[in-house]
């Protein structure tokens, strides 16, 4: 078995038994990276000289008898997340000359492990986006199929993860962008908990929605990568004060006897059949190791779409008011006043994704539409959380469909924000409610991955993690990999 085709685990062990180095490790990885990504896109900087010089201070630090989990082993960083030295341009033209003075917390926290970063992944500009077309470095392209998108926003992540250029990556998620991805390329993926991951450092989108995550083959290596970005964090307010468990303790254990929910909502028109058979086919995969599947109502998550896209523009209106040409970003040439100098700056510097939803959003917040907009898409937030509040009492963990089809041809709704929109559908409920959810592969429909969507109630990831890897060590849809990689 080639390095690459290791799973993050797989590699960790292998590390500790001295089987190979992480220089030997990080190399292997890069030379990939050099050799495909030509071909996806996946990433916006490659940093070569930072990684190996990470991978001996790993193997130093083996050879002196450490064995942490995560010691040596290489990922890659979503584009987001603020790296000491390195550009952090979250897809944008306005960051394109940005080099981070500082880590981003979960940048701190995983190199402090020892992880070694090849590099930075492409992204939605700002994260805004559902197919990653939006990035101003290009789009990425799906593994399984170069003329699909890997989806968004975190699709350079995924594409890199699924093309085995890297064994694990951060990511983030707003409405979907881990779990969408994930799905599209037939990867595992998790969002944790809101407040769960730190975002200090994490150039923000929608602040109340954000949350960071992970990207691998498997549950049980998303376990292991989140294990170690988890965690309180003084410098962010809305990081929760909670012990983190140990994600890899219970994950051998039985599910028999658990129940399982279907939300009906998420099993009705607009899903593709294909879809929906190859879902049906792993809930009975569940049902055979004695967990009982009780349908249920989440009866306002047709309303999470619009909620969300009142919600998160109005906050990235407010985050990206920074972005102006004087304190951060890209700054107009020659500007006649102050005036022109915002104007040019923000024009030049913002795509039109990011543009439609700075409008919508500053729109949202004004004076007379406060109130009719923003205030009201919270109190219907409230309600949505409340549905899983209801279906917690009733059921251990939900699933339903990761997206409602497979990955759509790049550039076929580039020209229709609403259908793009609606790509996230059957994700947003969970960011809005901030509870747990990820994705794993489960099979093909018209021969591209499906994933299936498990949501667990707050601080339940490992719960989830236990329930995916019991599937993982059934089937083997996680360890296909795209042809010609």
């Amino acid at each position: 078995m080639s390095l690459h085709e290791k799973t993050l685990a797989e590699l960790a062990a292998g590390l500790r038994a001295r089987e190979y180095r992480s220089e030997e490790l990080t190399r292997h990885f890069l030379d990939r990276i050099a050799a495909h990504d030509g071909t996806l896109n996946s990433f916006i900087t490659v940093t070569p000289e930072r990684a190996l010089e990470q991978a001996r201070a790993a193997d130093a630090r083996i050879a002196a008898g450490e064995t942490g989990p995560l010691l040596g082993v290489p990922i890659a960083h979503k584009d987001i997340f603020c790296t000491n030295g390195v550009r952090t341009s979250c897809g944008s033209k306005m960051l394109d000359k940005f080099v981070a003075p500082y880590d981003a917390t979960v940048v701190e926290k995983l190199d402090a492990a020892g992880v070694v970063t090849l590099g930075k992944t492409n992204m939605d500009e700002f994260a805004m986006g559902s197919s990653n077309e939006t990035s101003f470095y290009g789009p990425v392209r799906n593994p399984w199929d170069t003329e699909r998108v890997p989806g968004g926003s975190s699709g350079g992540s995924a594409a890199a993860v699924a093309a085995r250029l890297a064994p694990a990556a951060t990511g983030t998620d707003t409405g979907g962008s881990i779990r969408q991805p994930a799905a599209l390329c037939g990867i595992s993926g998790i969002k944790p908990t809101y407040g769960r991951v730190s975002r200090y450092g994490m150039i923000a989108f929608a602040s109340s929605l954000d949350q960071g995550g992970v990207f691998a083959q498997t549950a049980e290596d998303c376990g292991l990568l989140l294990g170690g970005m988890a965690g309180f964090d003084r410098r962010d307010s809305t990081s929760v004060d909670r012990e983190v468990p140990d994600y890899l303790a219970g994950i051998n254990e039985d599910i028999k006897g658990l129940k399982i929910g279907l939300p009906k909502e998420y099993f009705a028109e607009g899903l593709d059949a294909g879809v929906e058979r190859t879902l049906r086919d792993a809930l009975k995969v569940y049902e055979s190791m004695g967990a009982e599947l009780v349908e249920i109502s989440l009866p306002n998550s047709g309303l999470s779409v619009p909620v969300y896209y009142v919600v998160a523009p109005a906050e990235c209106s407010s985050n990206l008011s920074r972005m102006d040409g004087v304190r951060f970003g890209h700054r107009a040439a020659d500007p006649r006043d102050l005036t022109d100098l915002y104007e040019r700056s923000r024009g030049e510097g913002f795509g039109a994704e990011v543009k439609r939803r700075i409008m919508i959003g500053t729109y949202a917040l004004s004076a007379g539409y406060y109130d009719a907009y923003y205030l009201k898409a919270q109190q219907l937030r409230r309600l949505i959380a409340d549905d899983f509040k209801r279906a917690f009492e009733q059921v251990d963990v939900i699933m339903a469909p990761t997206t409602p089809g497979t990955a759509f041809k790049l550039g076929e709704k580039s020209d229709d924000p609403v259908s793009m929109y609606l790509s996230d559908i059957d994700t947003i409920a969970v960011n809005l409610a901030g509870v747990p959810g990820m994705t794993i592969p489960a099979g093909f429909a018209d021969g591209l991955p499906v994933g299936l969507q498990l949501i667990g109630n707050y601080f339940d990831e490992a719960r989830l993690l236990n329930v995916a890897h019991r599937y993982q060590q059934v089937t083997d849809w996680h360890k296909l990999a795209p042809a010609g990689f």
